[in-house]
Protein backbone atom coordinates (compact mmCIF):
# COMPACT_ATOMS: atom_id res chain seq x y z
CA UNK A 1 0.00 0.00 0.00
CA UNK A 2 2.88 2.69 -0.90
CA UNK A 3 1.54 6.48 -2.42
CA UNK A 4 3.70 7.83 -4.67
CA UNK A 5 4.30 11.10 -4.07
CA UNK A 6 2.31 12.53 -6.89
CA UNK A 7 -0.44 10.93 -5.23
CA UNK A 8 0.33 12.47 -2.22
CA UNK A 9 0.59 16.01 -3.42
CA UNK A 10 -2.46 15.79 -5.40
CA UNK A 11 -4.45 13.65 -3.38
CA UNK A 12 -6.06 16.93 -2.12
CA UNK A 13 -6.77 18.51 -5.61
CA UNK A 14 -10.03 19.30 -7.14
CA UNK A 15 -12.58 16.10 -7.93
CA UNK A 16 -13.04 17.77 -11.25
CA UNK A 17 -9.38 17.58 -11.75
CA UNK A 18 -9.60 13.35 -12.06
CA UNK A 19 -9.54 12.00 -15.64
CA UNK A 20 -11.97 9.39 -14.50
CA UNK A 21 -14.57 11.93 -13.52
CA UNK A 22 -14.62 13.71 -16.84
CA UNK A 23 -11.66 16.12 -14.97
CA UNK A 24 -7.59 15.18 -15.64
CA UNK A 25 -4.36 15.37 -13.87
CA UNK A 26 -4.96 13.08 -10.68
CA UNK A 27 -5.83 9.60 -10.87
CA UNK A 28 -8.17 8.38 -8.23
CA UNK A 29 -10.94 5.51 -8.25
CA UNK A 30 -14.60 5.88 -8.66
CA UNK A 31 -15.30 3.44 -6.04
CA UNK A 32 -13.97 1.20 -3.90
CA UNK A 33 -16.17 -1.82 -1.92
CA UNK A 34 -15.26 -3.38 1.31
CA UNK A 35 -15.92 -5.95 3.27
CA UNK A 36 -15.22 -6.18 7.38
CA UNK A 37 -12.86 -8.90 7.64
CA UNK A 38 -12.12 -8.81 11.38
CA UNK A 39 -9.40 -8.49 13.56
CA UNK A 40 -6.62 -10.12 11.68
CA UNK A 41 -4.34 -11.37 15.26
CA UNK A 42 -7.74 -13.72 16.31
CA UNK A 43 -10.22 -13.68 13.06
CA UNK A 44 -13.01 -11.35 15.42
CA UNK A 45 -15.76 -9.85 13.56
CA UNK A 46 -19.20 -8.75 15.33
CA UNK A 47 -22.36 -8.67 12.78
CA UNK A 48 -22.65 -6.73 9.95
CA UNK A 49 -21.12 -2.93 10.80
CA UNK A 50 -24.17 -0.76 11.34
CA UNK A 51 -23.70 2.32 9.15
CA UNK A 52 -26.87 4.41 9.46
CA UNK A 53 -25.25 7.44 7.92
CA UNK A 54 -23.40 6.56 4.43
CA UNK A 55 -21.98 9.86 3.93
CA UNK A 56 -20.48 9.97 7.39
CA UNK A 57 -18.81 6.81 6.92
CA UNK A 58 -17.19 7.67 3.53
CA UNK A 59 -15.80 10.51 4.76
CA UNK A 60 -14.36 8.70 7.75
CA UNK A 61 -12.69 6.05 5.18
CA UNK A 62 -11.20 8.83 3.05
CA UNK A 63 -9.72 10.58 5.99
CA UNK A 64 -7.51 7.33 7.05
CA UNK A 65 -7.45 6.12 3.45
CA UNK A 66 -7.11 9.18 0.92
CA UNK A 67 -4.39 9.04 -1.03
CA UNK A 68 -3.50 4.91 -0.92
CA UNK A 69 -3.73 2.84 -3.94
CA UNK A 70 -6.15 0.02 -3.62
CA UNK A 71 -6.59 -3.38 -5.44
CA UNK A 72 -8.55 -5.72 -5.11
CA UNK A 73 -7.97 -8.60 -2.16
CA UNK A 74 -5.68 -6.02 -0.32
CA UNK A 75 -6.71 -5.08 3.63
CA UNK A 76 -7.39 -1.67 4.93
CA UNK A 77 -6.79 -1.64 8.70
CA UNK A 78 -8.45 1.37 10.82
CA UNK A 79 -6.43 3.44 12.72
CA UNK A 80 -9.17 4.88 14.41
CA UNK A 81 -11.87 4.23 16.20
CA UNK A 82 -11.21 -0.28 16.06
CA UNK A 83 -7.64 0.24 16.03
CA UNK A 84 -6.88 -2.96 13.83
CA UNK A 85 -9.83 -3.77 12.24
CA UNK A 86 -9.47 -4.70 9.14
CA UNK A 87 -11.68 -3.95 5.69
CA UNK A 88 -10.98 -6.21 2.85
CA UNK A 89 -11.49 -4.43 -0.55
CA UNK A 90 -13.66 -7.00 -2.82
CA UNK A 91 -13.59 -4.36 -6.04
CA UNK A 92 -11.79 -0.93 -6.57
CA UNK A 93 -12.76 0.88 -10.29
CA UNK A 94 -10.40 1.72 -11.45
CA UNK A 95 -7.69 -1.36 -9.92
CA UNK A 96 -4.96 -0.05 -8.30
CA UNK A 97 -5.88 3.77 -7.86
CA UNK A 98 -5.84 5.99 -4.77
CA UNK A 99 -8.95 7.13 -2.86
CA UNK A 100 -10.01 10.53 -3.61
CA UNK A 101 -11.40 13.07 -1.76
CA UNK A 102 -14.92 11.82 -3.35
CA UNK A 103 -14.09 8.29 -4.38
CA UNK A 104 -17.30 6.20 -3.16
CA UNK A 105 -17.04 3.89 -0.84
CA UNK A 106 -19.50 1.17 -0.21
CA UNK A 107 -19.69 -1.51 2.37
CA UNK A 108 -20.55 -5.59 1.48
CA UNK A 109 -22.27 -7.40 4.15
CA UNK A 110 -20.03 -9.59 5.37
CA UNK A 111 -22.68 -12.37 6.60
CA UNK A 112 -21.00 -11.93 10.06
CA UNK A 113 -18.36 -14.94 9.02
CA UNK A 114 -14.42 -13.77 10.07
CA UNK A 115 -12.45 -14.44 7.11
CA UNK A 116 -9.03 -14.21 9.37
CA UNK A 117 -10.19 -17.57 11.28
CA UNK A 118 -10.23 -21.86 9.83
CA UNK A 119 -13.18 -22.87 11.11
CA UNK A 120 -12.31 -26.78 10.48
CA UNK A 121 -8.48 -27.90 10.70
CA UNK A 122 -7.18 -27.45 7.22
CA UNK A 123 -6.66 -30.98 6.91
CA UNK A 124 -8.32 -34.34 8.78
CA UNK A 125 -6.26 -35.09 12.10
CA UNK A 126 -6.75 -38.48 13.69
CA UNK A 127 -5.90 -39.42 17.56
CA UNK A 128 -3.58 -42.39 15.78
CA UNK A 129 -1.95 -40.20 13.85
CA UNK A 130 -0.28 -38.50 17.14
CA UNK A 131 1.89 -41.29 18.45
CA UNK A 132 2.10 -41.70 22.44
CA UNK A 133 0.20 -39.22 24.67
CA UNK A 134 -2.45 -42.45 25.34
CA UNK A 135 -3.58 -40.98 28.74
CA UNK A 136 -4.18 -36.93 27.21
CA UNK A 137 -5.81 -39.14 24.55
CA UNK A 138 -7.91 -40.94 26.89
CA UNK A 139 -9.39 -37.92 28.83
CA UNK A 140 -9.95 -36.02 25.66
CA UNK A 141 -12.51 -38.29 25.25
CA UNK A 142 -15.10 -36.56 27.93
CA UNK A 143 -14.11 -33.18 25.70
CA UNK A 144 -15.53 -34.86 22.97
CA UNK A 145 -18.62 -36.37 24.43
CA UNK A 146 -19.33 -32.95 25.99
CA UNK A 147 -19.28 -31.51 22.48
CA UNK A 148 -21.97 -33.90 21.24
CA UNK A 149 -24.19 -33.46 24.16
CA UNK A 150 -23.66 -30.13 25.63
CA UNK A 151 -26.81 -29.82 26.85
CA UNK A 152 -26.58 -32.86 29.02
CA UNK A 153 -23.89 -31.60 31.19
CA UNK A 154 -25.11 -28.76 32.68
CA UNK A 155 -23.40 -27.35 35.36
CA UNK A 156 -20.53 -30.36 35.23
CA UNK A 157 -19.56 -29.26 31.69
CA UNK A 158 -15.61 -29.90 31.17
CA UNK A 159 -15.53 -26.14 30.10
CA UNK A 160 -12.02 -25.20 30.96
CA UNK A 161 -9.43 -27.74 30.17
CA UNK A 162 -5.42 -27.05 30.25
CA UNK A 163 -2.57 -28.82 28.19
CA UNK A 164 0.31 -28.38 29.41
CA UNK A 165 4.08 -30.13 29.13
CA UNK A 166 6.91 -29.98 26.98
CA UNK A 167 7.27 -27.90 24.00
CA UNK A 168 6.96 -30.30 20.73
CA UNK A 169 4.73 -33.22 22.14
CA UNK A 170 1.56 -32.93 20.57
CA UNK A 171 -1.00 -30.37 22.17
CA UNK A 172 -1.98 -27.92 19.48
CA UNK A 173 -2.05 -31.52 17.56
CA UNK A 174 -4.44 -32.94 19.94
CA UNK A 175 -6.81 -29.81 19.53
CA UNK A 176 -6.90 -29.94 16.06
CA UNK A 177 -7.64 -34.10 16.25
CA UNK A 178 -10.38 -33.43 19.09
CA UNK A 179 -12.26 -30.99 16.93
CA UNK A 180 -12.19 -33.51 13.87
CA UNK A 181 -13.38 -36.32 15.98
CA UNK A 182 -16.20 -34.22 17.21
CA UNK A 183 -16.51 -32.34 14.09
CA UNK A 184 -16.42 -29.33 15.30
CA UNK A 185 -14.77 -25.73 14.90
CA UNK A 186 -11.52 -24.75 16.22
CA UNK A 187 -10.60 -21.15 17.06
CA UNK A 188 -6.87 -21.14 17.16
CA UNK A 189 -5.47 -18.12 19.42
CA UNK A 190 -2.08 -16.87 20.30
CA UNK A 191 -1.66 -15.59 23.68
CA UNK A 192 0.34 -13.06 22.81
CA UNK A 193 -1.62 -11.56 20.21
CA UNK A 194 -4.69 -10.65 22.51
CA UNK A 195 -2.39 -8.23 23.75
CA UNK A 196 -4.15 -4.77 22.74
CA UNK A 197 -1.94 -1.95 22.15
CA UNK A 198 -5.04 0.57 24.26
CA UNK A 199 -6.36 0.33 27.63
CA UNK A 200 -9.50 -1.96 27.06
CA UNK A 201 -8.80 -3.51 23.66
CA UNK A 202 -7.56 -6.78 24.84
CA UNK A 203 -10.48 -7.19 27.25
CA UNK A 204 -12.98 -6.37 24.17
CA UNK A 205 -11.04 -8.82 22.00
CA UNK A 206 -11.33 -11.58 24.34
CA UNK A 207 -15.30 -11.00 24.98
CA UNK A 208 -15.83 -10.59 21.45
CA UNK A 209 -14.16 -14.26 20.99
CA UNK A 210 -16.23 -16.11 23.04
CA UNK A 211 -19.04 -14.41 21.82
CA UNK A 212 -18.54 -15.15 18.30
CA UNK A 213 -17.21 -18.79 19.82
CA UNK A 214 -20.58 -18.95 21.49
CA UNK A 215 -22.14 -18.33 17.74
CA UNK A 216 -20.05 -21.35 16.18
CA UNK A 217 -21.31 -23.66 19.07
CA UNK A 218 -20.52 -26.51 19.71
CA UNK A 219 -16.92 -25.36 19.46
CA UNK A 220 -13.20 -25.14 20.71
CA UNK A 221 -10.92 -22.36 21.60
CA UNK A 222 -7.68 -23.22 21.53
CA UNK A 223 -5.51 -20.83 23.76
CA UNK A 224 -1.59 -21.61 23.08
CA UNK A 225 0.87 -20.11 25.27
CA UNK A 226 -1.43 -18.83 27.47
CA UNK A 227 1.37 -17.96 29.68
CA UNK A 228 1.90 -15.34 28.24
CA UNK A 229 -0.75 -13.54 29.44
CA UNK A 230 -1.12 -15.65 32.73
CA UNK A 231 1.88 -15.59 33.67
CA UNK A 232 2.36 -15.48 38.41
CA UNK A 233 1.97 -11.76 39.89
CA UNK A 234 5.56 -12.14 41.23
CA UNK A 235 6.68 -12.85 37.81
CA UNK A 236 5.06 -9.07 36.28
CA UNK A 237 8.02 -7.25 34.99
CA UNK A 238 7.87 -10.29 32.64
CA UNK A 239 4.13 -10.18 32.03
CA UNK A 240 3.64 -6.85 31.73
CA UNK A 241 -0.02 -4.21 32.37
CA UNK A 242 -2.37 -7.92 31.43
CA UNK A 243 -4.81 -7.29 34.30
CA UNK A 244 -7.63 -6.03 32.38
CA UNK A 245 -6.74 -9.12 29.88
CA UNK A 246 -6.34 -11.65 32.20
CA UNK A 247 -9.51 -10.53 34.28
CA UNK A 248 -11.76 -10.84 30.71
CA UNK A 249 -10.39 -14.08 30.46
CA UNK A 250 -11.06 -15.10 34.23
CA UNK A 251 -14.12 -13.98 33.62
CA UNK A 252 -15.54 -15.85 30.34
CA UNK A 253 -14.21 -18.93 32.07
CA UNK A 254 -16.14 -18.59 35.22
CA UNK A 255 -19.16 -18.85 33.03
CA UNK A 256 -21.06 -15.88 34.45
CA UNK A 257 -22.23 -15.38 31.18
CA UNK A 258 -22.99 -18.98 30.65
CA UNK A 259 -22.05 -20.02 26.52
CA UNK A 260 -23.01 -24.23 26.23
CA UNK A 261 -21.07 -26.44 23.44
CA UNK A 262 -18.08 -23.81 24.00
CA UNK A 263 -15.28 -25.07 25.43
CA UNK A 264 -11.72 -23.56 26.09
CA UNK A 265 -8.22 -25.57 25.72
CA UNK A 266 -5.35 -23.19 27.27
CA UNK A 267 -2.22 -24.59 26.72
CA UNK A 268 1.30 -23.96 28.03
CA UNK A 269 4.85 -25.04 28.50
CA UNK A 270 5.17 -23.42 32.21
CA UNK A 271 2.47 -24.68 34.48
CA UNK A 272 4.39 -24.21 37.25
CA UNK A 273 4.76 -20.12 36.36
CA UNK A 274 1.00 -19.31 35.71
CA UNK A 275 -1.12 -17.26 37.55
CA UNK A 276 -3.33 -19.60 40.52
CA UNK A 277 -6.71 -17.94 39.81
CA UNK A 278 -6.13 -18.59 36.02
CA UNK A 279 -4.84 -21.89 36.27
CA UNK A 280 -7.77 -22.48 39.62
CA UNK A 281 -9.96 -21.98 36.26
CA UNK A 282 -9.04 -25.01 34.98
CA UNK A 283 -11.36 -27.89 35.65
CA UNK A 284 -9.00 -30.74 34.04
CA UNK A 285 -5.03 -30.45 33.64
CA UNK A 286 -4.13 -32.77 31.18
CA UNK A 287 -0.53 -33.44 30.75
CA UNK A 288 1.63 -34.32 27.68
CA UNK A 289 5.11 -36.22 28.07
CA UNK A 290 8.41 -36.90 26.10
CA UNK A 291 8.36 -39.97 24.37
CA UNK A 292 9.08 -43.02 25.29
CA UNK A 293 12.52 -45.20 23.41
CA UNK A 294 9.25 -47.67 21.83
CA UNK A 295 7.67 -44.20 20.97
CA UNK A 296 10.67 -42.41 19.28
CA UNK A 297 10.71 -45.66 17.54
CA UNK A 298 7.51 -45.42 16.17
CA UNK A 299 7.65 -41.37 15.40
CA UNK A 300 11.11 -42.29 13.49
CA UNK A 301 10.36 -45.02 11.36
CA UNK A 302 6.39 -43.01 10.26
CA UNK A 303 8.48 -40.48 9.52
CA UNK A 304 11.21 -42.23 7.40
CA UNK A 305 8.66 -43.76 5.54
CA UNK A 306 8.23 -40.01 3.73
CA UNK A 307 11.99 -39.16 2.82
CA UNK A 308 12.62 -38.89 -1.04
CA UNK A 309 16.06 -40.66 -0.22
CA UNK A 310 16.34 -43.97 0.97
CA UNK A 311 18.33 -44.83 4.21
CA UNK A 312 21.19 -45.95 4.80
CA UNK A 313 20.27 -49.90 5.26
CA UNK A 314 22.72 -50.29 8.38
CA UNK A 315 21.03 -47.37 10.20
CA UNK A 316 19.71 -49.60 13.23
CA UNK A 317 16.28 -47.42 14.25
CA UNK A 318 16.32 -49.34 17.24
CA UNK A 319 19.34 -48.55 18.55
CA UNK A 320 19.14 -44.94 17.55
CA UNK A 321 15.77 -44.71 19.41
CA UNK A 322 17.23 -45.67 22.67
CA UNK A 323 19.94 -42.95 22.37
CA UNK A 324 17.40 -40.28 21.29
CA UNK A 325 15.32 -40.92 24.51
CA UNK A 326 14.92 -36.91 25.94
CA UNK A 327 13.40 -35.22 23.07
CA UNK A 328 10.18 -34.17 22.26
CA UNK A 329 9.12 -35.52 18.66
CA UNK A 330 9.50 -32.36 16.91
CA UNK A 331 12.77 -32.16 18.00
CA UNK A 332 13.23 -35.57 16.11
CA UNK A 333 12.09 -34.51 13.15
CA UNK A 334 13.00 -31.12 12.58
CA UNK A 335 16.12 -31.59 14.46
CA UNK A 336 17.56 -34.92 13.69
CA UNK A 337 15.58 -36.44 10.70
CA UNK A 338 15.24 -33.04 8.48
CA UNK A 339 19.21 -32.05 9.26
CA UNK A 340 20.03 -35.58 8.39
CA UNK A 341 18.19 -35.60 5.21
CA UNK A 342 19.14 -32.10 4.22
CA UNK A 343 23.26 -33.09 4.75
CA UNK A 344 22.43 -35.62 1.95
CA UNK A 345 20.81 -34.10 -0.66
CA UNK A 346 23.48 -31.09 0.03
CA UNK A 347 26.03 -33.82 -0.21
CA UNK A 348 24.60 -35.15 -3.12
CA UNK A 349 24.35 -38.92 -1.44
CA UNK A 350 21.97 -41.34 -3.01
CA UNK A 351 20.82 -42.31 0.30
CA UNK A 352 20.67 -40.45 3.50
CA UNK A 353 23.78 -42.04 5.76
CA UNK A 354 23.81 -43.53 9.13
CA UNK A 355 26.52 -41.37 10.05
CA UNK A 356 24.54 -38.37 9.15
CA UNK A 357 21.49 -39.11 12.26
CA UNK A 358 24.24 -39.35 14.23
CA UNK A 359 25.95 -36.15 13.70
CA UNK A 360 22.51 -34.00 13.89
CA UNK A 361 21.59 -36.58 17.45
CA UNK A 362 25.13 -35.59 18.42
CA UNK A 363 25.04 -31.73 17.88
CA UNK A 364 20.89 -31.43 19.59
CA UNK A 365 22.69 -33.45 22.80
CA UNK A 366 25.56 -30.82 22.30
CA UNK A 367 23.06 -28.05 22.66
CA UNK A 368 22.14 -29.22 25.70
CA UNK A 369 18.52 -29.29 24.34
CA UNK A 370 17.48 -32.37 26.19
CA UNK A 371 19.25 -31.56 29.42
CA UNK A 372 17.54 -28.13 29.43
CA UNK A 373 14.23 -29.97 28.39
CA UNK A 374 14.41 -32.29 31.89
CA UNK A 375 15.01 -29.65 34.04
CA UNK A 376 12.47 -26.87 32.70
CA UNK A 377 9.87 -29.53 32.53
CA UNK A 378 10.63 -31.60 36.02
Amino acid sequence: MKMRASQRSNSKKNFDDNPYFEGSGTEFAREVVLKPAGYPLIGLIDDDPFIDDTDLFEAYIRDQWEGWEVETGMYLFDRELFKGFAYRVVSADPEGFAIGPETKVQIAPSNAKPEFVENKPETFISFDEIIGQDAAKKKCRLIERYLAEPETFGKWAPRNVLFHGPSGTGKTMLAKALACKADVPLIPVKATQLIGEFVGEGARQIHELYERAEDMAPCIIFIDEIDAIALDRKYQELRGDVVEIVNALITEMDGLSERKGVCTIGSTNRIQSLDSAVRSRFEEEIGFVLPTADEVEEILKSNLETFPLPVDPSFNVKRFSKEAVGFSGRDLVHKVLKTALHRAIIEDEEYVKAEYFNKALAELKKNGLDDDCRQFYA
